[in-house]
């Protein structure tokens, strides 16, 4: 079955660095697009970051650019996000992504959550 496991999170300080991991199994990892989403509390969950399947393509939200960087690792089925500069703002659950056919329409899969705090 389809699997999406984050880690990395913990607490940091304003300014600091951490990277994010989601280890991805249970479907072909390289035929996918692959997201980041946050959820901070009493907030909707939002899009942080994606990468199309090829890794040649990213987008990312207007409030996290220039800081943030998602990759992924072919071999090891690994999708990364690489946080500088991080803010007391960025303070929240990271969960990793992907939507797979089901049928005639996507579906969406979600790991169970990192927490990432910035806080002095």
């Amino acid at each position: 079955q389809v699997q999406l496991v984050e880690s990395g999170g913990g607490l940091v300080q304003p300014g600091g660095s951490l990277r994010l991991s989601c280890a991805a199994s249970g479907f072909t990892f390289s035929r996918f697009a692959m997201s980041w989403y946050r959820q901070a509390p009493g907030k909707e969950r939002e899009a942080v970051a994606a990468i199309n399947s090829a890794g040649g393509s990213t987008t990312y939200a207007e409030s996290v650019k220039g800081r943030f960087t998602i990759s992924r690792d072919y071999a090891k089925n690994l999708v990364y996000l690489q946080m500088n500069s991080l803010k007391p703002e960025d303070t929240a659950v990271y969960y990793c992504n992907v939507q797979l056919p089901v049928g005639l329409s996507l579906r969406d899969y979600w790991g169970q959550g990192t927490q990432v705090t910035v806080s002095s």
